[in-house]
């Protein structure tokens, strides 16, 4: 959400109708997850080179704790504010930094307008000094005034649950200041510790800092072929044993593999349409670790550039220096499995499915093998006496694997699916496809069978058999009670009708329905499941099984 929009009153949360009845001009954009993570993973690489301390906030992508303590000898707070500056502004124009004792109140800087001129030594002065050398965009609050910062700021910039700032607002508390004057006591005993964690950042005391990101050294593995190949056997032989040694080093270093890049470097040499190969080998980039270490007199700082999808010819770069010193051209493909590895057989199993539908238009003189993303290892179960041990969950994905890289190759997460439940009334939206990850499936808890009072005995339970979309249909209904229905091309009687069940809702969200339901006993055809809405139109939306 930009600053505009909630400068307009959209707030996040809101659904699009809610958010354009606020704003009429309002600009709704598709939400693109990877787009979005490899922005951010961009932002914070670059942010690097101003503070080794670079922690995205969780779930406010755009927004970034910076530590700002230590500076003085390389021109303090304001040469960082600068550079922070110049390094957001490659994402978003109007990017914004502010540096602060506190990371709430740092946040709040990056809301506010640009501080306006007040005389010289008067509180407000005080607690909104800023350089006139400095651009409007950035803000310094001085030492140990955060709580004067904060205290005009609305509460909506501290960090609460809904129903403690609901019930605050009830009570006429519209600012910052209002909150942080109350009795500590009495805070605690209304709202218990949420209330007295917002009260404490009211006042400026922030426990949240900055981490220490901790830069790994680059994971990769190159090997020259003896001569050039056409086929995937010699390719795979190398690629084995250069995967298994770099998931020892991983190992070593308690971490997972999440990525596997794989690179082919092609004789050039040879005749073959270049538009066929492309240069796609793309940079190798580190998932930064966070940490909530740090001193309570730390400064932090925050940026806010909007992410953007990093635009693909700034991640290409040219192929390792050390294969053949001849004209080359290489392809770079990864595999991303559902959750990060550190075994060879799964690995390799969904290297080798890659390979296999991989169209390669040229020999090959050249592999290399890397990890650009890791993550913390897993503790995994096994039978310490087999080496090569591996459980159903791990089979089974495997299989998954395969699978989708030949019937999924653009990882549109729709092939290998598995049904999951859903709290509504909506009929159709009572249960969804979901991606099927075979380790998390293993992992839960089977569903408990239906107890022996919720079923007659002898009886066996119907199941609903949904159509997608719901037919329309004719139905003879002469006195408000359905009688018969005319669907695909034939009539059917019925013996028995159960109904109407009104069911309604969703209208906050801007797709509102009413419908009536019929469950009808067809003669002959079983149990069939009919509604109407307002204009009496009818729909049959499944049967009975």
């Amino acid at each position: 959400m930009s600053l505009a929009a909630g400068r307009a009153g959209v707030r996040a949360g809101m659904t699009i109708p809610e958010a354009q009845a606020r704003c009429a001009d309002l600009e709704v954009r598709p939400w693109d997850e990877h787009a979005i993570t490899d922005a951010v993973l961009a932002a914070t690489t670059a942010l690097l080179a101003a503070s080794p301390q670079v922690t995205p906030v969780a779930g406010t992508p755009g927004m970034w704790w910076v530590g700002a303590t230590g500076f003085d000898a390389l021109g303090g707070e304001e040469q960082l504010a600068r550079t922070l500056l110049t390094i957001a502004q490659r994402w978003h124009p109007d990017a914004r930094v502010a540096i602060a004792d506190s990371c709430v109140a740092a946040r709040a800087a990056t809301w506010a307008p640009p501080p306006r001129r007040t005389a010289p030594g008067s509180a407000v002065h005080a607690a909104h000094s800023t350089p006139a050398a400095l651009p409007s965009t950035i803000t310094l609050v001085p030492r140990g005034h955060c709580a004067p910062y904060l205290a005009p700021a609305p509460l909506g910039l501290v960090p609460m649950p809904d129903d403690v700032r609901e019930a605050l607002q009830m009570l006429g508390l519209r600012t910052v200041g209002a909150l942080a004057v109350l009795d500590p006591g009495d805070v605690e005993h209304r709202w218990g510790a949420e209330g007295l964690t917002a009260w404490r950042l009211a006042r400026g005391d922030d426990p949240r800092r900055p981490g220490l990101v901790r830069v790994e050294a680059a994971r990769s593995a190159s090997v020259e072929l003896p001569a050039a190949v056409e086929s995937a056997e010699p390719v795979l032989f190398v690629l084995r044993a250069q995967l298994q040694r770099l998931l020892h080093a991983c190992v070593h270093d308690g971490r997972a593999a999440a990525a596997v890049a794989i690179t082919l470097v092609l004789d050039a040499g040879r005749q073959y349409p270049i538009e066929d190969i492309g240069s796609e080998l793309v940079g190798h980039t580190e998932v930064p670790e966070t940490s909530d270490d740090g001193s309570a007199g730390d400064r932090r700082a925050e940026t806010r550039p909007a992410p953007t999808p990093v635009p693909s010819a700034e991640r290409v770069r040219s192929p390792s220096s050390s294969l053949l010193g001849i004209p080359q051209r290489s392809i770079t493909r990864e595999v991303r499995p559902a959750r990060p590895l550190a075994r060879l057989e799964p690995l390799f199993d969904q290297c080798r499915a890659l390979l296999e539908s991989w169209r390669i238009p040229a020999p090959v003189i050249g592999v290399t093998v890397s990890v650009p993303a890791t993550a913390p290892l897993a503790a995994d179960q096994g039978d310490l006496l087999v080496p090569s041990w591996r459980d159903a969950a791990m089979n089974a994905e495997a299989v998954f694997a395969r699978l989708r890289a030949v019937l999924d190759p653009d990882n549109r997460g729709d092939v290998i699916v598995h049904p999951e439940a859903r709290d509504t009334h909506r009929v159709e939206e009572t249960g969804t496809w979901v991606n099927a990850d075979a380790v998390a499936l293993a992992a839960a808890a089977l569903p408990a069978p239906p107890g022996a009072s919720a079923m007659l005995p002898g009886v066996t339970p119907a199941v609903l058999r949904l159509l997608t979309p719901p037919e329309a249909v004719e139905v003879e209904a002469p006195h408000g009670v359905p009688g018969a229905v005319w669907w695909r091309g034939r009539r059917l009687s019925f013996v028995s009708v159960h109904g109407p069940e009104r069911l309604s809702g969703d209208w906050w969200r801007g797709d509102g329905y009413a419908r009536d339901y019929w469950r009808a006993l067809a003669d002959g055809e079983g149990d069939v499941l009919l509604y109407h809405e307002a204009d009496a139109r009818w729909y049959v939306q499944g049967w009975y099984d």
